[in-house]
C-alpha cells in the first residue's frame, strides 16, 4: 500500500469516502494504528496530557513534538503524519512558524503540519504553503486559546460566532490549507462548512457530515481516564487488561510461578 498523500485525502472527499485519523506519539503505537489502514497519524499536542500528564496542551515543546513525532515516522509505512505546531511555535511570527514547520518536515519525517487557528494564522500558511509545507487547518474548540475562550467549550453556537466560523473556513482554504478540522461545533455548522469547501474537512466533535474522523488514540484504546469527551467513543479498555496483566506478573513473581524452567536457560 502506497503512502497516503495530500492528494489522496482531496480525492477521498471528491469521490465522497470518508477520511480516518487517530493521534499516536511513539512507535509501538503508531505501527498499530498504521497496519489498521489508518489514512493520517497526527502527532498532536495532546501528548502533553495523555502521555505527559499535564493538564492541558500548553506546556509542551517544540522538541518534544519533534521527538515524538520522529517515533511515529519510523513507524508509519503508509498512514500520512502530520505534526502538530505547538503552543508558541509560531505565535511570534510568520517566519518562526514557518521554520518551526519545517522542522516536523526536515527533522521528524513528518508529510505535513496542523496549526490552529484561522484568520491569524492565513498568512502562515499561505507562507508555509508556498514552502512546500502542507497544512491541516483546525478551527472551532483550539486548546491552544483555551484561556481565552474560557475552557473547553463548545464553539459556534451563536449566528454570529457560527458565522465567524464559516468564514476562517474559507480564510483557511483560500490560504492554501489542504484540509481543516473541525472541533468541537454544532453539526449542522459543520455540515454546511464540509458543504461550502473544496478541501476535506475533519471532525473531532463536529458531527458525522465532516469528510473525515479524527480521536485521540488514548481515549479509544481506554488508557485516557482523567475525562472522555462527550465526542469521543472507548473502543475498548486497555487500562483494564494491562492491570489484569501486570497484577498477574507480580503474583506470579512472588509465588515463584515465574520464571519456570520454559523461560530459563540450561
Amino acid at each position: 500500500m502506497p503512502k497516503i498523500t495530500i492528494q489522496d485525502f482531496l480525492r477521498k472527499k471528491t469521490e465522497k469516502k470518508k477520511i480516518t485519523l487517530l493521534t499516536a506519539y511513539d512507535f509501538p503505537f503508531a505501527k498499530i494504528v498504521d497496519e489498521a489502514g489508518i489514512d493520517g497519524i497526527i502527532v498532536g499536542d495532546s501528548v502533553a496530557m495523555v502521555v505527559q500528564g499535564l493538564e492541558n496542551t500548553l506546556p509542551v515543546t517544540m522538541y518534544e513534538m519533534i521527538y515524538h513525532t520522529k517515533l511515529v515516522s519510523r513507524a508509519a509505512t503508509n498512514a500520512m503524519v502530520i505534526g502538530d505546531l505547538p503552543f508558541m511555535s509560531y505565535q511570534a511570527s510568520v517566519e518562526e512558524g514557518v521554520r518551526n514547520a519545517g522542522r516536523f518536515i526536515k527533522e521528524a519525517g513528518a508529510s505535513a503540519v496542523k496549526i490552529e487557528g484561522g484568520a491569524e494564522v492565513a498568512e502562515h500558511i499561505r507562507r508555509m504553503t508556498k514552502s512546500d509545507i502542507p497544512v491541516m487547518a483546525h478551527i472551532g474548540l483550539t486548546p491552544q486559546s483555551i484561556h481565552r475562550m474560557g475552557g473547553y467549550k463548545v464553539q459556534g453556537k451563536t449566528e454570529e460566532s457560527a458565522k465567524r466560523l464559516l468564514e476562517e473556513a474559507h480564510i483557511t482554504e483560500d490560504a492554501g490549507a489542504f484540509s481543516l478540522l473541525l472541533e468541537a461545533i454544532p453539526m449542522g455548522l459543520a455540515k454546511r462548512i464540509t458543504g461550502e469547501l473544496s478541501i476535506p474537512t475533519i471532525g473531532i466533535g463536529a458531527g458525522p457530515y465532516c469528510d473525515g474522523q479524527v480521536l485521540v488514540l488514548h481515549d479509544v484504546l481506554g488508557l485516557f481516564e482523567r475525562f472522555l469527551p462527550k465526542f469521543a467513543k472507548r473502543y475498548v479498555n486497555l487500562k483494564e487488561q494491562a492491570l489484569t496483566a501486570i497484577k498477574t506478573f507480580r503474583e506470579e513473581v512472588e509465588t515463584g510461578t515465574f520464571p519456570s524452567e520454559k523461560q530459563s536457560f540450561k
